[in-house]
């Protein structure tokens, strides 16, 4: 086939989870290559896409954000599905849903799964001044702005989300800071509905105790800090803990199934002090690098990179 590997246009002066991007676009372009397809990479902007889906078969959406915004993702399925174009990963539906965090937590309060606790400006209405909070963004992923900084007291949350605010535009809110294990789970869509890829929790070793436990930018994208190598990668929860196993499954199908998830996602959660499952997000379309947890999540359910990025391309076309 023809397929259009689009992915978010950098502008000046990108940011390291920007670039990551741009490596993640060239590994699923060399395993399409690979598979014998024709592959053309492009930078999303909206006034150039009709010109190129003229010259494809399939669009693998690779786009995180339109002009730095992580909320307009959804613009790209939009035009999609008015074009009838078959492209990869969720709908406009599914991305609109969970592009919003404090909106996410609401739908997941109201089918019954948990999330924790959390305040949102102006108001920051049931604030708990004797708490912790984590302090993140409403909208944008990649781990933007969560350092050191980010976990605080309650009465210090309104002071940090407006130096973030300051610092990266945008709306943020605070979360009650669970300080517990924390579970990726990956979901790939097959035959069958769907698949819940073997549970990677990470795992924060060696740690430096003055450091909250959190998975921030700079454990993701920064190879000199400290936690970018403290922060591990460990599979093994289904035959350690095959009832904590079983209870992570269900809560993930049952994101998968409210939120009209397709083609692949993930679910980030914590459990607390007594073992409490708590959902944290969606994402629906999760990094696809080789190097990323989605595809080590693949390899451990017996599919390499390339066979992953084929099944996701079929899956697309069914």
């Amino acid at each position: 086939m023809r397929i259009l590997v689009l992915h978010s246009h950098l502008g000046p002066n990108p940011r390291a989870d920007d670039l990551d991007t741009l490596a993640m676009a060239d590994a699923v372009s060399g395993a399409l290559q690979q598979s014998g397809h024709t592959v053309r990479r492009a930078g999303f902007l909206p006034h150039e896409l009709d010109g190129l889906l003229f010259q494809c078969d399939l669009v693998f959406n690779l786009v995180e954000n339109v002009e730095g915004q992580d909320e307009l993702c959804a613009i790209i399925p939009t035009m999609l599905e008015k074009y009838g174009v078959p492209f990869t990963g969720a709908s406009a539906a599914a991305i609109q849903l969970t592009s919003d965090k404090p909106a996410t937590k609401r739908i997941l309060r109201a089918i019954g799964v948990s999330t924790p606790d959390w305040c949102e400006a102006p108001d920051w209405r049931g604030l708990d001044s004797s708490c912790r909070y984590i302090v993140k963004s409403a909208t944008a992923d990649a781990s933007l702005g969560l350092d050191d900084g980010a976990v605080v007291s309650g009465a210090m949350v309104e002071a940090r989300a407006t130096d973030c605010k300051r610092r990266f535009g945008g709306r943020w809110f605070a979360e009650a800071f669970i300080d517990g294990r924390e579970f990726n789970i990956g979901l790939l869509e097959d035959a069958s509905g769907v698949r819940v890829l073997p549970l990677a929790e990470m795992r924060f070793v060696e740690w430096d105790e003055r450091r909250p436990r959190i998975v921030g930018y700079g454990a993701k994208w920064n190879a000199e800090d400290p936690a970018f190598s403290a922060t591990v990668r460990h599979f093994g929860c289904e035959d350690a803990e095959p009832e904590l196993a079983a209870a992570l499954h269900r809560i993930a199908h049952r994101c998968w199934e409210v939120f009209g998830l397709s083609g692949y996602g993930r679910v980030d959660l914590r459990l607390d002090e007594n073992g409490q499952p708590y959902v944290l997000e969606l994402n629906c379309n999760p990094c696809l690098s080789p190097e990323a947890g989605f595809a080590a999540a693949a390899r451990r359910a017996g599919y390499e990179y390339g066979q992953l990025i084929d099944h996701i391309v079929r899956t697309a076309l069914q």
